[in-house]
């Protein structure tokens, strides 16, 4: 898949690319219809934040999540999560291309230490340090701008064997049922397969595409560079949640591949229609 010259992908939603460019400039783009979405200079709005205006911080990783497919709502708003080298995080709320509101907190607060976020069922959620869950509610301004109007912590975990789904083969989920929530352990995904990525993840039930291992987890290599070897996917593998056991993503026969710090990052990507 070709992408601009001057743009670099670091990342995926769906079918749509995550681009940033030379210049600081952010944008979505669909490679298959050829559509663009423009987004705000992450970077130069990460650094409105009072926190992050020390020019020795500077922001290494984002993370784009949206509470509906953009083929089907383009004015959709669009979350981005933003890691920086000094271990702080920022939530980035978008109304493309305009950023509207970005987390605030001091220190302390859990907001300050995110690891991931995820829309589920139109809420949005993050991870923190910890192993938190938080909700963050999402209202409208004056001006029908979207904003963060609260945060509220519904998982309180301190057990230390938790971790972060997408950066192990935890098996736990939200149970939201009980009041306060909790983890709970699973060893099924009720016939649906999970693809993690450090980028973008995504489940869905095995009927809707064609090789696809119900009860499994697909993950690979996506460390930022030059955390990870000259081959991309040698990390990468299927986990079978039933038995345990784990599998290469491709065949012995796939031919390898080799990553040498050009325009992109390995990362899932989901067409809408079959290929």
């Amino acid at each position: 898949m070709a992408v601009p010259d001057d743009a670099r992908c670091n990342g995926s939603i769906d079918n749509w690319l995550f681009l940033m460019q030379r210049y600081g400039g952010c944008s979505l783009m669909n490679p298959f219809s050829k559509a663009t979405l423009d987004l705000p200079k992450l970077a130069t709005v990460w650094r409105e934040d009072w926190f992050n205006q020390d020019p020795r911080r500077n922001p290494l990783f984002y993370k784009v999540v949206v509470p509906s497919p953009l083929d089907t709502s383009p004015e959709s708003l669009v979350a981005v999560l933003i890691l920086g080298d000094g271990n702080g995080s920022r939530v980035c709320i978008c109304q493309p291309p305009v950023a509207t509101d970005m987390s605030r907190g001091g220190s302390m607060e859990p907001c300050r230490y995110l690891h991931d976020v995820i829309f589920f069922n139109g809420k949005l959620y993050g991870i923190a340090f910890c192993d938190k869950l938080l909700m963050f509610e999402i209202g409208y301004d004056l001006g029908n701008k979207p904003k963060i109007s609260s945060t509220e912590c519904i998982i309180n975990s301190m057990d230390a064997y938790l971790r972060d789904l997408a950066h192990s083969l935890s098996r736990e989920k939200a149970d939201l049922s009980t009041n306060p929530g909790q983890w709970r352990r699973v060893n099924k995904l009720g016939g649906q397969a999970l693809f993690v990525g450090r980028h973008f993840s995504k489940s869905f039930s095995v009927e809707e595409y064609d090789g696809i291992q119900e009860d499994c987890i697909y993950f690979m290599c996506d460390y930022p560079w030059p955390d990870y070897a000259g081959d991309p996917l040698c990390d990468s593998d299927v986990y079978n949640m039933r038995n345990g056991m784990i599998t290469p993503l491709l065949s012995e026969n796939a031919p390898v591949l080799h990553y040498n710090g050009g325009q992109w990052r390995p990362t899932w990507i989901f067409p809408a229609d079959p290929i």
